[in-house]
């Protein structure tokens, strides 16, 4: 949530915080402005919306900032106050020689505000940053140094926060400190930037240092200081970034979304290399510590995550116990954190998070470690500070995922889990030797099997055509795919902003019932299993009541020409793997209907990409 960049070094900062910026854009935002140090001070410029309408805000003054070397920049999603130009970051003292951004939400900023203006303070907009430019400030007013200056008042926020903070006094050096939130410094020759993920510099460097909470950087243009919140010095660990640049590129596609679906099958592929050789041998997963002893002892396990991860970790539940024998309670994070958990050293506690910053999950997660439990993080991010929480980790090599609607993420998190729930399967020898060889023959099928799917995209975008106007969507569907229906209502609603709802079939004739006639599309999971002949009923009773009727099934059962207005139909899979391959055509239908409603599919209104505040 939110976007940091900052650069010290001999290059025209402007061009590079632009260009950052950008490059963060995908984590959702409403507004954006940037500082530099100019000849006698430093000049803010802000806009509200799209970086667009903070570049044309520079135009007429492009000739005097680029000779600016040092600079810091942001994009705000709007917590404390609207998205305004007041409110848009960066902000500064009252006599506007101290200048800060901030990703994070300050808790107690109200006293602290309360505290300051009776100090004189002036604020101006109504957000928790602003009080970090002045309590900073009145610090510096007594230290006369901006590092000591940002160690003493850090002291005093509580919350989540990185902070990058400049003062004209002293020219060419950015100050900044973190805590539960991402920071990453990167490493140039005679350069540093600063953000709050990696894309922002990666073309630059990739070199790159990982603060951890309460550590606190000065940097000039040839220079590094790294130390404690008690001022102690610390030896900066540069680490090599695995990324490429090209990540970054759209490489032909209309949208980072339709990119994204489609690299699902190589995904799957990367994630089996190491891990999975062959149907007949074992599952790897070198960074899991659950050995035979410490599975027998456990009594539960707990998946806790946000929003998209929080069905695959549905699906991981359904799983587990099925390979395993284990029970397992799934809950959203936000739920989790707030009231009293049943949690020990006989519960292992899985945290699920696309990008392994999710405020919400990684309180869970403390809080679990902290009552004894066992930690595992499934995260596409093994350098975030989930991943820094884990007693073992799953990785799931998805690559960076630029798109907000998260697609290829979350096929990795599925593949993660079946991989997981094998290996547990196998070491508590839970599972038949002839049922594990025939899943992982088919897990190894996938990746061809999907990209059967998306070489046949036609009849899906027929289909998404045909129900792009509709004001509401209804997903069924029972057992292992419950979860999928859900998963592809929020694709639905995120981008397109239609209404969309996921239900367990069952469940319609106990109100949802109500809703359908002839305008309602009613889309069925219909996949080959134990549940197939009761979605079929169900889908009857809806088609009785005129629903729009879809099916999305890997039959060939001839009673579904009857039924349903349309068919999509997938490969055929056995149930348990059945999510993954059903999913895609979710993903391709919310796209297509949001491209043709002309929507910003990438960066959807309101939502941002990683959400690190709770």
């Amino acid at each position: 949530m939110c976007g940091i960049v900052g650069y010290v070094g001999n290059k025209p900062a402007i061009d590079i915080l632009l260009d950052g910026l950008e490059q963060l854009e995908y984590r959702g935002y409403d507004s954006s402005g940037v500082a530099l140090k100019c000849s006698e001070s430093i000049k803010v410029y802000k806009a509200e919306g799209k970086l667009i309408n903070l570049r044309e805000e520079l135009a007429p003054h492009a000739y005097e900032l680029a000779k600016s070397t040092t600079g810091i920049g942001h994009i705000r999603w709007a917590t404390h106050g609207a998205p305004t130009v007041v409110n848009a970051h960066p902000h500064t003292c009252n006599c506007g020689n101290l200048v800060v951004v901030h990703n994070g939400i300050i808790e107690n900023y109200k006293e602290l505000r309360a505290e300051l203006e009776a100090k004189g303070c002036k604020f101006k907009s109504q957000t928790d940053t602003e009080t970090v430019a002045h309590l900073v400030a009145s610090v510096y007013a007594e230290v006369k140094d901006l590092k000591k200056a940002v160690q003493l008042a850090a002291k005093k926020l509580q919350g989540a926060y990185a902070l990058c903070i400049m003062h004209n006094s002293e020219p060419n050096k950015i100050v900044a400190t973190k805590r539960n939130a991402p920071l990453i410094v990167g490493v140039g020759e005679n350069e540093f930037y600063v953000a709050s993920d990696v894309p922002a510099f990666i073309k630059h460097t990739k070199r790159a240092i990982y603060l951890s909470d309460n550590q606190v950087v000065t940097l000039t243009s040839n220079s590094i200081e790294l130390e404690d919140e008690s001022g102690n010095i610390l030896t900066p660990k540069i680490e090599l970034l695995p990324w490429e640049p090209v990540a970054l590129s759209k490489m032909g596609y209309k949208h980072f979304m339709l990119k994204e679906i489609h690299e699902q099958p190589d995904v799957i592929r990367n994630i089996l290399v190491g891990k999975l050789h062959t149907s007949d041998s074992d599952i790897v997963l070198d960074e899991v510590k659950l050995t035979k002893e410490t599975l027998k002892k456990l009594n539960r396990i707990q998946i806790i995550a946000c929003g998209t991860s929080l069905h695959a970790a549905m699906i991981g539940k359904y799983i587990i116990e099925n390979f395993c024998e284990i029970p397992v309670d799934v809950e959203a994070s936000s739920e989790y954190i707030y009231r009293k958990t049943v949690t020990d050293e006989h519960t292992l506690v899985i945290g699920v998070s696309q990008s392994g910053e999710t405020a919400d999950t990684l309180t869970a997660i403390k809080q679990s470690k902290a009552r004894g439990s066992h930690i595992l993080i499934i995260t596409n991010r093994p350098d975030s500070a989930m991943a820094r929480e884990a007693d073992s980790l799953v990785p799931v090599n998805a690559g960076i995922e630029v798109s907000v609607a998260a697609t290829k993420s979350y096929i990795a998190q599925l593949t993660s889990f079946y991989l997981l729930a094998l290996y547990m399967a196998e070491v508590k020898e839970t599972m038949a030797k002839s049922d594990l060889t025939s899943l992982k023959s088919e897990i190894l099928q996938l990746p061809q099997k999907i990209e059967q799917i998306l070489a046949h995209k036609e009849n899906i975008q027929a289909c998404a055509r045909k129900y792009a106007n509709t004001r509401d969507f209804i997903y069924i569907a029972r057992g292992i795919n419950y979860p999928t229906a859900l998963e592809g209502a929020l694709k639905l609603k995120e981008i397109s902003y239609i209404n969309a709802t996921g239900y367990p079939a069952g469940e319609l004739k106990h109100g949802p019932i109500a809703m359908l006639d002839e305008t309602m599309p009613v889309l069925s999971i219909l996949m080959n299993g134990t549940v197939y002949e009761k979605l079929l009923s169900n889908s009857e009773e809806a088609k009785a009541r005129n629903a729009r009727m879809i099916a999305l099934t890997n039959s060939d059962d001839a009673k579904l020409d009857d039924l349903f207005d349309y068919i999509i139909k997938v490969p055929d899979v056995t149930e348990l793997l059945s999510p993954i391959i059903a999913m895609i055509p979710l993903q391709l239908i919310a796209y297509y209907i949001a491209e043709f409603l002309g929507k910003d599919v990438d960066q959807p209104r309101n939502l941002a990409k990683s959400v690190t505040v709770e």
